[in-house]
């Protein structure tokens, strides 16, 4: 297994993130000592969502406009429905997205995060897969979408589900591994 340590990863959320969205590759990188901090729109703590229900907070670290892409090797976006809808509707956050793109640091985003890729205009020829329920987003968005358990384009990290947090966290953590990745022309 790869070791990350020194590298430092953003987790990018607000309430109403899925729970073990956020939780598992967060544990999976720090498992292999990337430095990670949640990063959010206040100071404080945010709200998971679990089961349909409210569930445990957690603290943030760093409110966005504290954190700069410079600071960090890669971000992850964790899902849920509430909180990519929040997030796709704070500037300051999508610029902070958009930045990893311009930077080439690896993003993983799962379930309905990638529509905040949607709003953050990065899709366009990248092949991706996320909850089936946004695939037309993401397609008008000029992603090539694909239901597979994960997808990986040029440091790019997608999955649909919770169930698919194993694939996921381990080609996240490869992905964080690798680094910056150059993107091929067409």
């Amino acid at each position: 297994m790869e070791n990350l340590n020194r590298k430092k990863v953003a987790i990018l959320a607000t309430n109403g993130f899925e729970e073990s969205e956020l939780r598992e590759p967060m544990n999976a990188l720090k498992k292999v000592n990337a430095d990670v901090h949640i990063v959010s729109e206040k100071k404080g703590k945010i709200k998971s969502w679990n089961n349909n229900n409210w569930s445990t907070e957690y603290d943030v670290d760093k409110t966005i406009s504290e954190a700069s892409q410079e600071n960090y090797d890669a971000l992850v976006l964790p899902g849920g429905v509430i909180n990519p809808d929040m997030l796709r509707r704070n500037e300051e956050g999508i610029r902070f997205v958009k930045s990893f793109f311009t930077h080439k640091k690896p993003v993983g985003a799962i379930c309905h995060a990638p529509s905040i890729l949607a709003e953050a205009d990065v899709l366009q020829g990248r092949k991706i897969t996320s909850f089936n329920s946004i695939k037309r987003d993401l397609v008008n968005a000029g992603a090539k979408w694909e239901d597979s358990e994960v997808v990986v384009d040029e440091g790019l990290v997608t999955s649909r589900t919770p169930d698919d947090l194993p694939a996921f966290t381990s080609k996240l953590v490869e992905e964080i591994y690798e680094g910056k990745h150059q993107m091929q022309t067409a």
